[in-house]
């Protein structure tokens, strides 16, 4: 049996095969029209610890899927988050100017821009989950599923409940169905990508994964809420405290900071047994959600 490699070193060569499928799958900057395309390589390249595709690997691991399914999976599944990154940071949404230590698209370039990047971002991805090899089945699952996490069902769903909650007093529970949709189904979507590019999982499997990915989704927030009230602008790569100063409703809002760790930690637990049942093949699985819970930005 071929010794497994140190989880930094798989994060790390993971990484950089993200970075070479982005690269290829990502419409070249000297190709017409240039300059959209050029800012829809500066969205999505050399940014980020790409969790997502982390997460369509390591539960590719599960199920023997190859390099390449996960590549293209995960590629499909990072452009969506470059599109929706950059639409968020625009002035009708969040208005930042900062992500991931640059400048925001709409200020590199433009909002007209930034429209577009977000815009073509997104047809780019199911063109490029639903080329290559592959079962058809299965292929059209996960064109479904993607579809699905990211529409007014998943992200934008949770997106637009985000935006109507600023002044709100929201419920723990109503707090939690905004960031169920709005990062949760994403990362849901990650996990069984990763699955489906092996396998069509089982009832059985797929009910772990779901439990899975709903403990590592929250928990995300959570601790995106801790260091967006603890962490300096320097170290999250974008504004801190904007949450805050927005008047959003958190975590740390409405459970205070030393408990909303403690509930980190907790949904750290739970996905860690979510994902028992898979035994050794699911060690990068449950080393991802101890780093969602213990990462500084």
């Amino acid at each position: 049996m071929t010794e497994r490699a140190a989880f930094g070193d798989w994060m790390k060569s993971v990484q950089a095969a993200i970075e070479e499928a982005m690269a290829s799958f990502l419409p070249r900057e000297t190709d017409t029209p240039a300059r959209l395309h050029e800012a829809m390589r500066y969205a999505s390249m050399d940014g980020g610890k790409r969790v997502r595709p982390l997460l369509v690997f390591a539960a590719g691991e599960l199920f023997d899927a190859k390099h390449d399914a996960l590549a293209r999976a995960a590629a499909a599944v990072e452009m969506i988050h470059a599109y929706s990154l950059v639409h968020d940071d625009m002035p009708c949404m969040d208005d930042d100017a900062l992500r991931r230590g640059k400048p925001t698209v709409h200020v590199k370039f433009d909002e007209a821009t930034a429209l577009l990047v977000g815009d073509a971002l997104q047809s780019q991805a199911f063109l490029v989950l639903a080329d290559g090899d592959g079962d058809v089945v299965r292929k059209l699952a996960m064109v479904r599923l993607l579809a699905s996490a990211s529409g007014s069902v998943g992200m934008c769903g949770g997106q637009a409940i985000d935006l109507a909650s600023i002044g709100v007093t929201l419920s723990l529970e109503e707090l939690e169905q905004m960031h169920r949709l709005k990062t949760g189904a994403l990362l849901r979507a990650s996990v069984l990508l990763g699955a489906l590019s092996g396998k069509t999982p089982s009832d059985l499997e797929t009910a772990a994964l779901d439990k899975y990915a709903e403990a590592i989704g929250l928990a995300f927030q959570v601790v995106d809420d801790v260091l967006d009230a603890t962490a300096d602008s320097a170290t999250l790569g974008k504004t801190a405290g904007k949450d805050a100063a927005d008047n959003k409703p958190t975590y740390v809002s409405i459970l205070g900071l030393e408990e909303s760790r403690l509930l980190a930690e907790k949904l750290r637990s739970d996905a860690h047994l979510a994902v028992a049942q898979f035994g050794n093949k699911a060690q990068r699985l449950r080393e991802l959600a101890d780093l969602i819970v213990q990462r500084k930005a």
